[in-house]
Order: C-alpha cells, then sequence, then structure tokens
C-alpha cells in the first residue's frame, strides 16, 4: 500500500478519508489523534512540523510526496489518484477544477472558523464549558458566507445541478460539506437556507462520509 493518512476520522482529517473512500483508492490509516500528543512527537514533526493532521504520505515511483492541509490532502487524492471521466468525483473540466480549487479555499477563509465555533459550543464540549454567546456571534457572521452558498446552489439548481461544481458529487463538495456539517447544530440558522440544507444532507448521508467519520 503507498499511500498513508494519518489521523482520525473525526477531525479534519475525514477530507482525505472521505475523499480516498469516494474513488475506492487503497489507503493505510495511520491512527493519530490531535489530542494527546501524538501530533508533537519527533517522528510526527518529521513529517509535519506543523504538528497538524491530517498528512498525507503517498510512495511514488518518482519518489516520496508528503501533503499537509486536509483541503490540499483532498485535492491531491482526487487529482492524482482519481480519474477525470466525468463519472468520479475528479473534476474533469477546466470549470470543475476552478469550482473545486475556489469553494475550497473559500471554505478555509470564510466558513471554518465559524463554524467550528458553532460546534464546539453547541455540541461538542462538555456542557458547562460551552459559551453559548461565542455561538450566537459566530452563527450571525455565518449568515454572510452562507447566503453566498445559498446562491450558488440555487443557481445550479436552475441549470439542474445539484452539487456545487456539477450534476454529479464531486472533492468539490466532499471540502465544503466537511466543514458545513459542523454548523448542523444550529438548525435554526441552516433553516434559513433550504439550498444549503438540501444539500448538505445529500452530502453527509454519503455511505463514505459516514464510513469515514467513524475510521479511528
Amino acid at each position: 500500500m503507498t499511500l498513508k493518512i494519518y489521523g482520525i476520522g473525526p477531525s479534519r482529517a475525514a477530507r482525505p478519508i472521505w475523499t480516498a473512500l469516494e474513488l475506492g483508492v487503497p489507503f493505510e490509516l495511520v491512527s493519530t489523534p490531535y489530542a494527546g500528543g501524538a501530533t508533537r512527537t519527533p517522528e510526527f514533526l518529521a513529517i509535519n512540523p506543523n504538528g497538524h493532521i491530517p498528512v498525507l504520505i503517498d510512495e511514488r515511483p518518482e519518489g516520496t510526496v508528503t501533503v499537509w492541509e486536509s483541503m490540499a490532502c483532498a485535492l491531491y487524492i482526487a487529482r492524482v489518484h482519481g480519474q477525470a471521466d466525468g463519472q468520479t468525483i475528479t473534476p474533469a473540466t477546466p470549470r470543475e477544477e476552478a469550482e473545486a480549487l475556489r469553494w475550497s479555499f473559500w471554505t478555509v477563509t470564510e466558513l471554518e472558523s465559524d463554524a467550528l465555533t458553532v460546534l464546539m459550543h453547541r455540541m461538542a464540549m462538555p456542557e458547562d464549558q460551552r459559551k453559548p454567546e461565542l455561538a450566537d456571534r459566530a452563527e450571525g457572521r455565518l449568515k454572510v458566507p452562507l447566503a453566498v452558498l445559498e446562491k450558488h446552489l440555487q443557481a445550479q439548481n436552475a441549470i439542474g445541478e445539484a452539487y456545487l461544481a456539477a450534476k454529479r458529487f464531486t472533492v468539490a463538495d466532499v471540502c465544503v460539506a466537511s466543514v458545513a456539517s459542523w454548523i448542523r447544530p444550529a438548525a435554526a440558522l441552516l433553516a434559513q437556507y433550504p439550498a444549503v440544507s438540501s444539500w448538505l444532507k445529500l452530502c453527509v448521508e454519503r455511505p463514505a462520509q459516514i464510513q469515514a467519520r467513524g475510521m479511528k
């Protein structure tokens, strides 16, 4: 097996794991939790000096390829290990490639921080450690990017495309849905964006996503 993914499913590592599962790409999951110091050992820091998961190691005939950052890992797997045949999640046209790139980067800059705040302070943290006021403010800020995503998905639906980049599910949807799913504890907020809600439901109910989240 030449592809290794360091991380666990309940983390940002879900993005490359989900991508590999959708494509049927064989990989070894090197269980590396984000807590407990596993990402601060000399061995791990040798492959990612930033001390974060996921890390992807691809042993190729021309040499070892190392990829950091979850979105980069997912996009790399789709591009290098997928088939651009218009059937898989790999972008098959310049437009699909552009959509995957722009929405993935947009998600990191516009959505991720506040979505994580909602997840942590509405659900993930112990109840006595949550700060609802932080979640409230994050939900207020999320209305701007969610409106952008809603408008795009409405335009996609108008031309008969149910997903971000095409009629079919692609890596663009993997990258954005993996973050947008963190907003689900704010059910009242998501309800204001019906196109986003419908699209997100299609994404998170995919078997590969469910499998990825459970891998440890």
